[in-house]
This record gives C-alpha cells, sequence and structure tokens, in this order.
C-alpha cells in the first residue's frame, strides 16, 4: 500500500469531527432532559422529513429494514402474495417480503441499474401484489413506466428509497410515488443518525394509522393496544441527530453532485469504464449520488491497484445480487444484465468529507492503471 496517501472509503471519525461541538450538544441536551422514546424531538424530525420530501406522513423506525415490512404489513402484503423487485439490491429488500409470507420475485436492470420495466412486466402472474423498485445509489427509477405496468396490471407500487432520500423523478421525491416508501438512515447514507434508524413516508391516511400502531405494540393515542404490533421506533436522541443534520441537506447534496462532476470531468471518455450518468445529463432525474458505482474492466486488478495506492473502494453487497443467494431457495434465475453488472461494478468513494484533491488522486491513481497520462 502506498503509505503516503491513505484515502478510507467512508471516514466515519472525520463527518463527526466537521461538528463535534454541535452535535455533542443535541447529544447532551436528550440525555439532560431524559428524552429516549418517542418524544418532541422524534415529532419535530417526522415532520421536518415530510416537508423535505413532499408528503403527509413521516414515522421514524428502529431500521430501514423495518421500515419496508412494517410498510408491507400495512398495506395488507401477506401469505400467498408476490411482490416483484430488482434482485440488484441488498438483502434486506427481499427478506422484508419474505417475513411477511409473501415470495420476492427478482427481475433485472436495465442499462441505468435500476430496475427494469420490462423485465418487471414479464414477472408478473394472478398473485402479484406489488412491485417494488428500489432507488438506489441516491437515483430514481424511471417512475411513469413502472407505474404504468402497476395501473395495466392493477398492482401496487411501493418503493425501497433507502438509498434515495433527496433524489427526484421529475420534480417528486424517491418514497412518494407509490403506497408507501422507506428511507434508511444508515450511518453511511446521505442523511446518516449513528446507528440505526429508518423512516416509513406516506400519502394514504389508512396506511398512517396501521403504521402508528404497528411499529409501537399496537398502541392506539390512549395507550390501549388494539392489534398486534412491534416495537419498532426511531429513538429520540438519533431523531434530534437527524434533524440537526438536516439543516445541512441540501448543502451535502450540491457537495455530492459537485464530486460526481469531477469524475465524470475525468473519467468520462475512458472506454475501459461506465460511469453513472452524469449531473443533469437526463432532465427527468435529480440524482443525489448516495454511492459512485460505475463498471470497470478488470474491476479486481483496478480494485486491488488502488488498494496498493491507498484508495479504498467497495464491491456493494459482497458483489452478489439477491438472486444468487441459492441457499435462500433462488433457483435457475436468469437475469443476464445484473449477472454481467456484479462481474464489473465498483463503488469509489463518495461522501462529503473527499476534498478535490482526493477526487484527483483518485482519477489519478485510476488513469495510471488503464494507462492514460495524468
Amino acid at each position: 500500500m502506498n503509505l503516503s496517501r491513505s484515502i478510507p472509503f467512508f471516514n466515519y471519525p472525520a463527518l463527526f469531527a466537521e461538528k463535534e461541538r454541535e452535535l455533542t450538544e443535541v447529544v447532551l441536551g436528550i440525555c439532560r432532559r431524559g428524552a429516549y422514546i418517542l418524544q418532541k424531538d422524534l415529532a419535530e424530525f417526522e415532520k421536518h422529513l415530510a416537508e423535505l420530501m413532499g408528503v403527509k406522513h413521516a414515522f421514524g423506525v428502529a431500521n430501514g429494514t423495518d421500515a419496508i415490512w412494517l410498510g408491507l404489513m400495512a398495506v395488507g402484503v401477506g401469505p400467498g402474495d408476490e411482490v416483484i423487485l430488482p434482485s440488484h439490491t441488498y438483502i434486506a429488500t427481499a427478506a422484508a417480503v419474505h417475513f411477511v409470507g409473501a415470495t420476492p420475485v427478482l427481475a433485472d436492470i436495465g442499462s441505468d441499474h435500476m430496475l427494469d420495466a420490462a423485465s418487471a412486466e414479464e414477472f408478473i402472474t394472478p398473485r402479484t401484489k406489488a412491485i417494488m423498485p428500489v432507488q438506489v445509489n441516491g437515483r430514481t427509477c424511471d417512475m411513469d413506466a413502472l407505474q404504468a405496468i402497476a395501473d395495466r396490471h392493477e398492482v401496487m407500487i411501493v418503493e425501497d428509497a433507502a438509498q434515495g432520500l433527496g433524489s427526484r423523478f421529475k420534480d417528486k421525491s424517491a418514497g412518494t410515488f407509490g403506497n408507501f416508501g422507506t428511507i434508511s438512515f444508515y450511518p453511511a447514507k446521505l442523511l446518516g443518525c449513528f446507528g440505526d434508524g429508518g423512516a416509513v413516508v406516506t400519502n394514504d391516511d389508512a396506511v398512517a394509522e396501521k403504521l402508528v400502531l404497528l411499529r409501537d405494540h399496537g398502541r392506539n393515542d390512549k395507550g390501549r393496544v388494539v392489534v398486534w404490533g412491534f416495537n419498532s421506533r426511531l429513538d429520540n436522541l438519533q431523531a434530534a441527530v437527524l434533524d440537526f443534520k438536516l439543516k445541512t441537506f441540501h448543502k451535502d447534496i450540491t457537495r455530492r453532485r459537485a464530486i460526481a462532476e469531477c469524475y465524470q470531468a475525468r473519467l468520462g471518455a475512458m472506454r475501459e469504464l461506465i460511469l453513472p450518468p452524469a449531473p443533469d445529463a437526463d432532465p427527468r432525474h435529480f440524482d443525489v449520488y448516495q454511492n459512485y458505482e460505475l463498471e470497470a474492466e478488470r474491476r479486481d486488478e483496478l480494485r486491488a491497484y488502488l488498494e496498493k495506492h491507498g484508495v479504498r473502494t467497495i464491491i456493494q453487497w459482497a458483489g452478489t445480487p439477491v438472486h444468487q443467494f441459492h441457499e435462500l431457495g433462488f433457483k435457475n434465475v436468469k437475469l443476464p444484465n445484473t449477472d454481467r453488472f456484479f462481474t464489473r461494478c465498483l463503488m469509489l468513494p463518495m461522501n462529503t468529507s473527499l476534498s478535490d484533491d482526493d477526487i484527483d488522486y483518485i482519477c489519478d491513481q485510476i488513469c495510471a492503471f488503464y494507462g492514460y497520462s495524468v
């Protein structure tokens, strides 16, 4: 490894140190008040999150995985149903479908690495209850195409927008297209807390009423248990941290888009790489670059070279799409675009702790690896 330079994939300490005094005061304020569960800080964060997304209801829950299965339960997905989703996602998306008793049905991706509408339609059966686009890497799917299919076959749209907060399609926020949408606040997310956290958002009042009960042991506003529920509440401390971070959310997005512009300018002409769409490349999409995932020839050699020169990268989800987890019962699933993508995909560092000099150094190493002049 080049010990003269070290660029971690994600620098947790640096992002805390940048606002250490303010964040410490937020945490101490909660502790001094002894306000930990379902307090005003959570209500304020939920209000601000709903305003940000342009949605009627937002509910903080324990994590992004819980958010999906609570949402599925609230809209009535259960045993005997099928839910179509991309294999290019974290196992949590499919697991949530499984644990409400339904069957996850895996579809292929398109050239933009998002759920392909034509592939999703091929998998619709009389048991299909919903299509679940995954708004991956800070990009929103082509929701017009997916909604047209859902309307044609009279099935729901529900969204896993764990990586999509802040992204938009035709000026509508990820997570707000379907019966519900979900967000993850895992620490490495664009809006991340200091542990696990998630949210479910919806414009449906009936779904909202069910979510209020489901996340808190089935208790209504009088404290009486009226349905079987769960313990899945976003704790007040995490909510306060997230509410503080919301104040710089748009600034953080601007910085990520600037980093993406730098990558595009330095690497966009290289024939060995397929980059994510550049900012403003398609006026229908506003991308926030939660991750910067590209395709690379000789991917594993490039990754080793970058590691040697102090640049840490990640192959998302350990390089395994969901349909390749044969131990979970996925047998003989043929998704050629996804299979090829996972032999080539690589994530470069993308977060607001990176300097312009860091980005130039990363690009210099990639150019050197492929034999381009720096």
